[in-house]
């Protein structure tokens, strides 16, 4: 497992989270992404290569190689890495280069490889990402002919009405909302607890108190999913309502006539419960993400628990588990970093597998 990566900059103030996306559902063809090989998003040569990494930093480039050999080696690794550029900010909606370094190249030392990667797609015609700068940083995101080159590669999970990252960027709160999640995406990757390529973000679910749209979605590892929330500035009252909108989905009624070979189902149990409903109702993660003018991420994060145990799904219909991101990021998303709401188990630390499993 490698380490979090840097913190991208101060945070900057604001509340809210990334555009939601139109409603769709999650479906049950959300399925890890291939590698690398066989993408089918072109391939465009660089024309201007930087100078390679240390080799000790890029296996791609043995020890004893002429630097000739070791230049065409990096040109090569710019160009092939395009295509994985293009569908992470396609699905994330905006990263910085040493987030998408940290995915995609964890084991190289510099963002040398992503940025050459960005500026082909910028210099595509039309450009398929744009970037926003800010205070000496630079947040990239996927232009629409880029969501449609993306979508064509058959690589994205189905989400009708995806969106570019182009307003995140430019806005500072939803900017460093959508910065926090890939964070959490970076930590799960990382732990190996999730490939970075079975998020979806912003995906609209149905209620009958109306759509909930979870900042992410994740297929982990061991094949369930967990819903992810992100907080940097919501108020508490908020994040009991998101909650609450939670348990109207879990206690949504069937849909469908169903058939004789099996009995209806609410959308839950299609989309997450399995051909045979062995899984329990998906957990339910918070992470929170420090912000200026606010309140500890622990503070937050505690005062939450004593208003969230008051829900009364929770830790019986719903586990709920709360993290903070520098935790997180530090001892990773595998290790004993959730706190689960209403368990009577005090401030104990669990890892995802030994958290309570919701009735």
């Amino acid at each position: 497992m490698t380490t979090a990566p840097t913190p991208h900059h101060p945070l900057a103030p604001a509340d809210t989270a990334a555009t939601a996306s139109p409603a769709v559902s999650p479906a049950a063809s959300h399925t890890p992404s291939p590698a690398a090989t066989g993408r089918r998003l072109s391939v465009v040569a660089d024309q201007t290569p930087d100078s390679p990494s240390p080799a000790a930093c890029n296996s791609s480039s043995p020890s004893l190689a002429s630097r000739p050999r070791r230049k065409a080696a990096a040109t090569k690794a710019g160009a092939d890495i395009r295509g994985e550029v293009l569908l992470t900010l396609a699905q994330l909606r905006l990263a910085t280069p040493l987030q998408m370094k940290a995915l995609l190249l964890p084991h190289q030392q510099g963002t040398d490889h992503v940025r050459r990667a960005l500026r082909n797609l910028l210099e595509e015609s039309p450009a398929l990402v744009g970037r926003t700068h800010r205070a000496q940083q630079s947040y990239w995101y996927c232009t629409p002919a880029g969501l449609a080159e993306a979508a064509a590669s058959g690589e994205l999970a189905t989400a009708a009405g995806r969106t570019t990252g182009r307003r995140a960027a430019g806005k500072t709160g939803l900017r460093e909302h959508g910065l926090a999640l890939v964070d959490t995406v970076i930590a799960f990757h990382q732990a190996q607890v999730a490939d970075s390529a079975d998020w979806r973000v912003e995906v609209a679910h149905p209620t009958p108190a109306g759509s909930l749209v979870p900042d992410g979605v994740v297929l982990l590892a061991h094949g369930g999913s967990a819903f992810v929330e992100i907080d940097r500035t919501m108020s508490y009252a908020r994040l009991v309502a998101k909650l609450e909108r939670y348990d109207s989905y879990r206690n949504a009624p069937p849909s469908g006539r169903g058939n004789a070979a099996r009995a209806p189902r609410s959308h839950w149990q299609e989309t997450y419960a399995g051909p045979s409903l062995e899984r329990p109702f998906p957990p339910v993660l918070f992470v929170f993400a420090p912000a200026p003018r606010r309140a500890a991420p622990t503070t937050r994060e505690a005062a939450f628990h004593e208003r969230a145990r008051r829900v009364g799904s929770v830790n019986y219909r719903l586990t709920v588990a709360t993290t903070t991101l520098p935790r997180l990021t530090r001892d990773g998303a595998g290790g004993p970093v959730w706190r689960a709401v209403g368990n009577g188990r005090g401030e104990e630390r669990l890892t995802l597998e030994a958290l309570p499993k919701a009735r």
